[in-house]
């Protein structure tokens, strides 16, 4: 075999390599319920536009519309697949397409300008959606009987076609497929007056939305994503980059199994001679099952407490904690009434990467541990969290 023979070889397995590459990096199922998506909604947007159509000799669904379901069921956190892009989109350019088909009779001069406006439109508009170009043509390229409608051709079948697609992206992708369509707008972070009360930015260390949404900006390239899931893969990325390095660390290794607790009718001030004898900055509030239904902290203790500068804080503080004697009390009495109900749990199988977001970026102190059956069995403080990072740290640059 020659050398040339044999680079017409190699060239021919580069170029077999782009047919292999997957456009859409989805399971077998999801690709799966897509495709029966776009069947069911392309089957029921031409059934209704019929229902509701004004006869057979007119259209009963635009050509552009499957492009449309391709990408509003196979890419819905797309910025191109949003609510707004699709329809939008979809109805400037069949306007613009009406527009050069009446006045502009030469028929590629015609297709051109329709396909440049439209594309302009939706970029100006901020509702760029590529099968809109294809609706565009639609007009120009059409047959008399569609001709006749005119700007008609705008509410039928064009705007018929898109609200029931719209409606039923809604509907499939969020209750059937529970996918989070359409996907959120990016926060913007607000601007406070100097007597305001200062407020801890929402990301500390890490990729931030905002991180994302300038780096694009900087590199002026479209990525087929919003900065937000784009964000949330690179965190994930980072975090399974952890995992491979650091080894299979479970928050079992690492956690107080011997936890202090309360219960709900524990009486508050049983609960603080516990985390005052113990030291405890926490403690975990159980049911008799042992599932965690919130927990106390230093801070729970003094929310209640109507403190000025001025204050006699121990009185305050002893008047608060001690038992009322009385039928009928003014203050929290129990441990239930006071604690924090919205409580965070880690299974003790998970990898101790899963607590960095959370005491890092969330600042939480502490994380409850629980087994397979959701009880409590342990307790990971930050403390831990650092010195297990430092320890395999150490092994790592020793080894």
């Amino acid at each position: 075999m020659n050398a040339s023979v044999k680079r017409s070889i190699l060239t021919s397995m580069k170029m077999l390599r782009f047919l292999t590459v997957d456009p859409v990096n989805l399971s077998l199922k999801a690709k799966i319920y897509s495709t029966i998506a776009c069947f069911c909604s392309i089957f029921f947007v031409a059934l209704s536009t019929h229902i509701v159509g004004l006869g057979q000799q007119y259209p009963m669904i635009i050509a552009s519309l499957g492009a449309s379901a391709v990408i509003l069921f196979f890419i819905p956190n797309s910025p191109l697949a949003q609510p707004w892009p699709f329809v939008g989109g979809q109805l400037s350019s069949a306007l613009i397409g009406v527009a050069c088909a009446l006045n502009i009779h030469e028929v590629a001069s015609a297709s051109a300008v329709a396909v440049g406006g439209s594309v302009l439109v939706m970029v100006l508009l901020r509702c760029l959606h590529p099968p809109g170009a294809a609706t565009s043509l639609a007009p120009v390229l059409a047959s008399d009987s569609v001709m006749s409608l005119g700007y008609q051709f705008v509410l039928h079948p064009v705007a018929i076609n898109v609200g029931f697609m719209l409606l039923l992206s809604l509907f499939i992708n969020r209750l059937l497929m529970k996918r989070n369509y359409p996907s959120p707008l990016p926060t913007k972070a607000s601007v406070q007056s100097p007597s305001s009360t200062i407020t801890r930015p929402e990301y500390k260390i890490g990729i931030s939305e905002q991180d994302m949404t300038q780096a694009l900006k900087e590199m002026d390239v479209f990525v087929d994503m919003t900065p937000a899931d784009l964000a949330k893969i690179l965190t994930r990325t980072e975090m399974n980059t952890f995992k491979r390095i650091r080894g299979n660390i479970c928050t079992a290794d690492i956690m107080h199994r011997d936890v202090s607790t309360v219960e709900f009718g524990t009486e508050v001030e049983e609960a603080w001679t516990m985390m005052y004898q113990q030291n405890l900055k926490a403690l975990p509030v159980i049911d008799r099952a042992g599932y965690v239904i919130g927990i106390i902290t230093w801070h729970d203790f003094f929310k209640f407490l109507d403190l000025n500068a001025y204050a006699d804080f121990q009185d305050k503080f002893r008047q608060f904690i001690r038992r009322t004697t009385d039928v009928h009390a003014r203050k929290p009495e129990a441990v239930g009434q006071i604690m924090t109900s919205s409580v965070i749990t880690i299974p003790d199988s998970a990898h101790i990467v899963e607590l960095i977001p959370l005491m890092s970026l969330q600042e939480h102190r502490q994380i409850p541990i629980v087994n397979a059956d959701n009880r409590l069995v342990g307790m990971v403080y930050k403390a831990d969290l650092i010195s297990a990072i430092y320890n395999v740290t150490l092994a790592t640059h020793t080894s």
